[in-house]
């Protein structure tokens, strides 16, 4: 099986891949460390245990689920203590319990949304009810 104009098919091809994969070669070597939020606000510093409402792991990934679902809770079932896996209560209030420890919003909060991808106009919906912290270094 002979293919005609074969030569002009792969230029055609070759010309596709490189457009394709100009992205990734121009970003090549240029990683942006990951954020280190500051946890040194003066809350946590007096906290014998420093201990967020759910692990680690859970609160990074999960934390606008727990936001959601407390807002659920509070608004439309009334209810108002979060009791966390290990029998800690918890008000459940975004400015009263979680930016009480993390009083450095830019620190904090913004360093990672920004690295998620969130761009540095916008801003999450927390503060469209929310007042936003005032900060305290």
């Amino acid at each position: 099986m002979k293919i005609y104009d074969a030569r002009y098919v792969l230029i055609g091809l070759a010309i596709f891949v490189g457009l394709f994969t100009i992205p990734f070669w121009y970003n090549m070597g240029r990683a942006v460390p990951p954020p280190d939020p500051k946890l040194d606000t003066p809350v946590i510093q007096q906290m014998a245990v420093k201990q967020c409402v759910l692990p680690l792991a859970e609160i990074r990934t999960g934390h606008m689920q727990l936001l959601n679902d407390w807002r659920t809770w509070v608004v439309r079932d009334g209810l108002r203590t979060y009791v966390a896996a290990d029998g800690k209560t918890y008000n459940m209030s975004l400015q009263n319990t979680c930016m009480d420890c993390h009083s450095n919003k830019t620190q904090f909060c913004d360093q990672c949304h920004i690295y998620a991808g969130l761009e540095a106009g916008t801003v999450p919906y927390c503060w469209t009810c929310h007042i936003a912290p005032k900060e305290n270094q």
